[in-house]
């Protein structure tokens, strides 16, 4: 019986191998989506600085 158990593991050893990909990729889309959030993070913090230069301009 205790073989039985033993021969189980390696198999859920191996299962997170097979997620490795899918893993990665949302690894990858996190990051994509980090870099994204920044830039527009940048895009807004610039456009809110050139409205308050315009609005002091008045």
């Amino acid at each position: 019986m205790e073989s039985a158990c033993r021969k189980d593991q390696p198999k859920l050893n191996s299962t997170p191998t097979r997620g490795g990909g899918a893993k990665q990729k949302s690894t990858q889309q996190e990051l994509r989506q980090r870099t994204e959030v920044y830039t527009l993070n940048k895009v807004m913090t610039e456009q809110e600085q050139e409205q308050q230069m315009l609005s002091q301009g008045e």
